[in-house]
């Protein structure tokens, strides 16, 4: 039976849930420096271990109010080759999904590109998102160019 690992989170009353395989790490939501004239989702960028990170307000990209909460993280995955940091509420658990488990994602949303399937687990449904389909190709040489352009000096 083929499986798939999954790190899950929640965004709100939401849980969604991203291959692990793209994950690097999860790191604790602090130390983000704002960054001006950047698009209204990036929250700004983090040091790890003198790796420049953009880091995304995944809550103000999907167009949700930003959650309360002391438990933030932030999950630095891999988008098309770049490491990207993105805040989330809540980390609640590594999970091995049944492939026969995930269906389709109901093509109901404007925007809907990023949602790969839905994942059901027991009374849970988990969102399944396609993290190199979370942002365009504009907004990829946008991140990239908040990445060099933060390392030149004056």
């Amino acid at each position: 039976m083929d499986e798939e690992q999954l790190v899950v989170f929640r965004l709100g009353d939401e849980e969604y849930a991203v291959p692990a395989a793209q994950v690097k790490e999860i790191i604790q939501y602090a130390g983000i420096t704002a960054m001006p004239d950047t698009p209204e989702f990036v929250e700004g960028i983090t040091d790890l271990r003198g790796n420049i990170i953009p880091v995304i307000g995944l809550a103000k990209r999907f167009g949700l109010p930003d959650g309360e909460g002391s438990d933030k993280r932030v999950i630095i995955i891999e988008v098309k080759s770049r490491e990207l940091g993105v805040i989330v509420d809540e980390v609640t658990e590594i999970k091995k999904l049944a492939q026969a488990a995930i269906e389709a994602a109901p093509s109901i949303t404007a925007k809907g590109d990023y949602i790969c399937g839905i994942g059901k687990d027991n009374d849970r449904l988990l969102i399944l998102l396609d993290v190199d389909k979370l942002f365009s190709l504009n907004e990829m040489v946008q991140l990239k160019e908040l990445i060099s352009s933060s390392g030149e000096s004056c």
